[in-house]
């Protein structure tokens, strides 16, 4: 599959509805585990670059001047 993002937004959906299913606190469990897939997925794609973000939160400094 080319589309990595999708993918990761795909089976965190799946994670939510596994560990969680109905009501308020289910769709805001649906919601985080759907980011992260697509956070996960982007990364996965290259078209964000995780280890750069937490090297830059780590440092301290914050963006990019």
């Amino acid at each position: 599959m080319k589309n990595m993002t999708a993918l990761g937004v795909v089976v965190g959906l799946a994670f939510a509805f596994a560990v969680i299913f109905g009501g308020f606190a289910g769709f805001l469990w649906a919601l985080l585990f759907s980011a992260i897939g697509a956070v996960v997925g982007a990364h996965l794609d290259g078209r964000i670059n995780l280890r750069a973000v937490f090297d830059g939160l780590r440092s301290g400094r914050g963006g990019r001047g």
